[in-house]
């Protein structure tokens, strides 16, 4: 399997993906640890892929999604945006409605 089809295959499998610098419990990055923060207050279920532990990945995912920062937050497969789309939409509340199927259990 390649990196394309290794991501490809991460969305498919997660309705909500962060990719993030490190892990919710141990962010490496305020944009991060603020994206985790926005996320939590959601009340959504979600799953991230820590960057670092992948390399290729981490290059891969830049090129797929035409998006040069971290984090990277998809909804359904869909790139929704990085740590300042999600502020923003939190604030609307347009982030919870996106989010709505996907409150945990």
């Amino acid at each position: 399997m390649n990196v394309i089809e290794r991501i490809e295959s991460q969305l498919k499998g997660h309705p909500v993906l962060l990719y993030m610098k490190g892990t919710p419990a141990f962010p490496q990055c305020g944009f991060s640890a603020r994206a985790v923060q926005i996320l939590e207050a959601s009340g959504a279920a979600y799953e991230t892929v820590n960057i670092f532990d992948d390399p290729e990945l981490r290059e891969a995912l830049k090129e797929y999604s035409h998006w040069p920062t971290y984090p990277q937050l998809y909804v359904n497969g869909e790139l929704v945006g990085g740590c300042d789309i999600m502020m923003e939409m939190h604030q609307s509340g347009e982030l919870q409605k996106l989010l709505g199927g996907a409150v945990k259990q």
